[in-house]
């Protein structure tokens, strides 16, 4: 199953997204949201639901018994896509603890998405569309290697699906099961998600 590009602009201007990041450091959002940048826009994305949370958590549990030491596993850590100009804060984000620890402490900036390994979105109801298209697009233009999307919306059911092998901008491979089911991830994770006791 191969993951089907999204149309979208893909020249950003740099004047404008320097004024936007300028921004985004220096926002004061409320606790438990963040903001992102899409389109040209700083977009406020509010706490996520419990049950969004509780497959977090689990997922998290998961990534650190399995992942080496050398990488981190970091929440609300924002990933600057540079081809295309725009700053998610994914889920979860596993990279190496050496970059994110190289930052200035300073200077909030983000990571840029192509030192991230793997990317985690949960989908919420308000979301959900946008971490299926967008996001899925924007991730292997970074290009990000793994891409594990948790649809708690998908239209047949609650689904976990892993992207791998991003080549000009889209992902060569999907695996999709149903919550329910055991998804493997690839090397170095060596992890297997058990999806049964993730809330719908």
């Amino acid at each position: 199953m191969t993951a089907a590009p999204v149309e979208h602009d893909t020249a950003p201007d740099p004047r404008s997204w320097d004024v936007l990041l300028q921004a985004w450091r220096e926002l004061d959002v409320p606790e438990g949201w963040h903001a992102e940048i899409d389109e040209g826009q700083i977009a406020l994305v509010p706490p996520p639901h419990r049950h969004h949370n509780g497959i977090a958590d689990a997922l998290q549990r998961v990534l650190y018994r399995s992942t080496p030491d050398e990488l981190g596993v970091y929440q609300t850590l924002g990933l600057h896509i540079a081809p295309l100009g725009k700053l998610y804060v994914p889920d979860l984000v596993l990279a190496p603890r050496k970059t994110v620890d190289a930052a200035d402490p300073d200077v909030n900036d983000p990571l840029d998405a192509s030192e991230a390994l793997l990317v985690v979105e949960i989908t919420s109801q308000s979301n959900a569309k946008d971490d299926r298209t967008k996001k899925l697009w924007a991730y292997g233009h970074a290009p990000v290697p793994v891409y594990l999307l948790v649809d708690r919306f998908d239209e047949y059911g609650p689904t976990v699906t892993l992207f791998t092998g991003p080549q000009n901008g889209a992902y060569k491979h999907a695996e999709r099961v149903p919550f329910g089911e055991s998804l493997k991830l690839p090397d170095p994770f060596a992890a297997t998600i058990d999806t049964a006791g993730f809330p719908g």
